[in-house]
């Protein structure tokens, strides 16, 4: 099986030397780290068998968070976090997508326009959810910013995992929604978010790059029951440290040509495509975010300076509850956690017998491919 750290260790010098003037930073520290992932280059431990005597090299992983192969450890504790934050009711999945005719601008400006992104569609969503004809009280917003499609197009969009109901302008009361199928009215959502898209959009100047026509179409908001809350929170971790690539979707690397596996529409089985190393590399890259951007924020009643307010929000809830549905009331279910990929080797490969560490290895500078 092909590795994407392979990859870029036999291809990425050669993209570089030909794009380097018009790769960002990001991307060239991206690629620069993930090459000697779990090699020599970076250390690691060597291990013998207490058993046959045979021995194994453990090598370190890079920690980049774009790295398929990485961040395993720091998934899994991120999805068992967010679980002790889920509340005892029905939660929502609501989605904003920016339209085609924006993405050309938003990729050349990743950094600003996801800002805008996040800022606005939560304005959006938190103005509407107070509105007394819909919810009228304040909501809590779990955002992930996506950026790809199945087969890794550019395509930005944020999902949000929101709780179903709100806390009264009171403070006193949790209101809930008025039916387990329905949060806001979408098409007004659709609106306010594309309005206030626009207006932020305005200021900076960069107005002039969008088709005048793009506000006037519709954009596609969505809103859908997401039960308890736990099935959301685990189709979100794999993302959270990594781009939604996984190196077993990676099938061969022949003659300059990938060839890798992306499910069809609707989720009804797989299909291949196989693409040019360097246009693959492209694809990849153009979902590295810039340093240091949050692609997770939380907003209202969950952002992280109201989150001491939890257990009066579940007292208030508890006190709703008897109007609530069965399904309302049903205590979140624990996930599947995603499969740890442990630093050292569990057993040895030859016997299965137990591995003891024999001392730490150096990094070593690898040749170049």
């Amino acid at each position: 099986m092909i590795e994407l750290a392979e990859m870029f260790r036999r291809y990425g010098p050669a993209y570089r030397a030909k794009d380097h003037d018009r790769m960002l930073p990001s991307h060239v520290a991206a690629m620069t780290a993930i090459e000697p992932c779990r090699t020599e280059a970076l250390g690691g431990h060597l291990y013998q068998c207490a058993d046959c005597g045979e021995r194994e090299y453990s090598y370190h992983s890079c920690k980049n968070r774009h790295c398929p192969t990485c961040q395993n450890a720091a998934t899994t504790g991120w999805l068992a976090q967010q679980q002790t934050l889920l509340l005892p009711v029905p939660y929502f999945l609501v989605t904003f997508t920016l339209p085609e005719e924006r993405r050309p601008v938003a990729r050349s400006h990743q950094k600003l326009l996801s800002n805008l992104l996040f800022q606005t569609s939560a304005a959006a969503l938190q103005a509407l959810a107070l509105d007394p004809r819909y919810l009228g009280g304040q909501i809590g917003l779990l955002g992930v910013l996506h950026t790809w499609t199945r087969d890794l197009a550019y395509h930005p969009h944020v999902h949000y995992l929101v709780p179903g109901g709100g806390l009264s302008p009171e403070g006193t009361q949790w209101l809930s929604p008025r039916s387990a199928a329905w949060l806001v009215p979408v098409r007004a959502l659709s609106r306010l978010f594309r309005g206030k898209f626009h207006a932020a959009l305005s200021t900076t100047g960069l107005d002039a790059l969008v088709p005048p026509q793009v506000w006037h179409k519709a954009w596609v908001t969505h809103c859908q029951p997401a039960g308890t809350g736990t099935e959301v929170l685990a189709y979100f971790a794999p993302s959270i440290y990594r781009i939604a690539l996984t190196n077993n979707r990676l099938e061969t690397l022949h003659d300059g040509q990938v060839t890798f596996r992306c499910k069809k529409r609707g989720g009804a089985g797989w299909t291949r495509l196989t693409l040019p190393v360097e246009a693959f590399i492209h694809r990849f890259l153009q979902h590295v975010l810039p340093k240091g951007f949050p692609k997770v924020r939380a907003y209202g009643l969950l952002s992280p300076g109201r989150r001491q307010r939890l257990p009066q929000l579940r007292a208030l809830v508890a006190a709703d509850l008897p109007t609530a549905s069965a399904s309302e009331r049903a205590a979140p279910r624990a996930p599947a956690s995603p499969r740890p990929t442990p630093a050292a080797p569990q057993g040895c490969r030859h016997c299965g017998g137990c591995l003891v560490v024999l001392g730490r290895l150096a990094p070593h500078p690898r040749e170049p491919p």
